[in-house]
């Protein structure tokens, strides 16, 4: 799953903090999670990209419903966005492997 943000100017910092704290959660609390990796892009100022890896369809349903994706995703970060898309992807697999 990958995540793109765009934050106006006045909310950036308070949106890093706030991810900051929800990728320290996400590592800590959900052991479905294989990869909660957040970046913020060097060249457009506001703009923030999450990915994500579960090891399967349960955990990333148990990630929605985590009382600290609830909190600070949904309910403090999510209000703060210019703008929000969120894709869903198949891992592919490589041959050899």
């Amino acid at each position: 799953m990958a995540a793109e943000w765009l934050v106006p100017a006045e909310h950036i910092d308070t949106v890093r903090d706030l991810l900051m704290q929800a990728a320290a959660a996400v590592r800590q609390h959900e052991p479905g999670n294989l990869l909660y990796i957040a970046h913020e892009s060097a060249d457009e100022p506001g703009r923030f990209f999450v990915y994500e890896q579960y090891a399967n369809q349960e955990a990333q349903i148990a990630h929605r419903a985590a009382p600290h994706f609830q909190d600070l995703v949904l309910g403090r970060i999510v209000p703060l966005l210019a703008e929000r898309k969120t894709s869903f992807y198949r891992l592919l697999p490589v041959q050899g492997q």
